[in-house]
């Protein structure tokens, strides 16, 4: 009955690990997100500059290094390798810039996509057997798309924000979570140790 004691408590130790840990991180990146919205944005902006400057050398170097590829093949990733490492050069020179212009590209992106997903759930209206919910997600998603597209610089604050509570939140609960499987480990301690017990009667 030991081995099974340990083995539990071994179990409910490192889920509660995992999750006070996941907990303490998403809350601690949400909080950074609310509080410093325009610095973690510049810190994801340069994240993806420094991607693409890594990404352009290696595409460089296999245009170079890479004998087997045909003459067009390896020009083509030179060019490509090239475009990437300007990208984030530039990106890098003014990062603040580079972060509104991603913020705007993204925002623009979600907002098309939404009006292309409300378009088609409506083309395919007579082949769904709940035209009603059907007909309002497509209007709820075709409006929604129009309103990020007319104004892309807002929405993007607000998905960075919506972001920011959504992490303190599951932050939150996942170290509740933890407390709270912590209770949940001395009760099966303690039932594992009676059983125990008994059985040694």
């Amino acid at each position: 009955m030991s081995d099974s004691l340990t083995e539990a408590k071994s179990l409910f130790t490192s889920i509660r690990i995992t999750l006070a840990v996941s907990g303490v991180v998403a809350l601690i990146a949400g909080i950074i997100l609310l509080v410093w919205p325009l610095k973690t944005a510049i810190i994801v902006t340069g994240i993806i500059a420094s991607y693409l400057v890594i990404a352009g050398l290696v595409y460089v170097g296999l245009g170079i290094f890479s004998g087997k590829k045909g003459g067009w093949a390896r020009v083509g990733h030179i060019v490509l390798g090239v475009l990437y490492i300007v990208a984030g050069v530039v990106a890098f020179l003014n990062l603040q810039a580079a972060t509104i212009t991603l913020a705007l590209v993204t925002a623009i992106f979600l907002g098309v996509s939404w009006i292309v997903d409300g378009v088609v759930a409506l083309t395919l209206l007579n082949k769904d057997g709940s035209k009603a919910w059907t007909i309002i997600y497509a209007i709820l998603s075709i409006a929604a798309g129009v309103i990020v597209i007319f104004s892309p610089l807002l929405a993007a604050v607000a998905l960075w924000w919506i972001l920011g509570i959504t992490l303190v939140v599951l932050g939150i609960i996942q170290i509740v979570r933890a407390i709270t499987l912590g209770r949940d480990e001395k009760k099966v301690e303690s039932t594992l140790s009676d059983a125990g017990t008994a059985a040694a009667v």
